[in-house]
């Protein structure tokens, strides 16, 4: 909990869309990862486009720069906001044993993006698995985290890589 309370609930307790208009509008960036974990027969599948379905690193990128757009329609209390920019990115563990999915999201507004690149996250390693089902239902999805945010009052924020320990920069 942040050091003005629970921003948002009213004085009543009641659930609120927090009032972001006296603030002015400023850069601000948000960088999110999630894994999608695969047998490593998967991943190879992924990896050489041999997956019947298609292409599915490309379906899901598309997933998730759409998602991105509409995380406020998803999430009630999120703002809606003007996206700069999007990218989906994936790596392959050395393993074979995960998918890294990547997202990162920008704007010039009033409210940070957090939320836009974690559901750009989610829904992106969501379609991987849609499009990886009839090979492998094993699969899980998991690790979705903030690892890096910018602008706004907060300012610079970063996951460390050590136990998911967050630093303020």
């Amino acid at each position: 909990m942040s050091d003005r309370g629970l921003t948002h609930l009213d004085p009543l307790g009641k659930a609120r869309m927090v009032d972001v208009t006296p603030k002015e509008p400023t850069h601000r960036r948000a960088l999110a990862r999630a894994k999608v974990f695969m047998k490593p027969e998967t991943s190879a599948m992924v990896a050489s486009n041999a997956v019947t379905k298609g292409d599915v690193l490309a379906v899901a990128r598309v997933a998730g720069i759409q998602a991105a757009k509409r995380a406020a329609d998803l999430i009630p209390l999120c703002h809606p906001l003007l996206v700069g920019s999007v990218s989906v990115n994936f790596t392959f563990d050395d393993h074979d044993r995960y998918i890294e999915v990547e997202a990162q999201v920008e704007t010039v507004d009033r409210t940070g993006v957090e939320m836009e690149a974690m559901t750009a996250c989610a829904v992106a390693a969501l379609t991987v698995y849609d499009m990886c089902k009839s090979t492998d239902r094993s699969m899980t999805i998991g690790d979705i985290a903030l690892w890096e945010k910018t602008g706004g009052r907060s300012g610079m924020w970063r996951r460390s890589h050590d136990a998911g320990v967050d630093t303020a920069l």
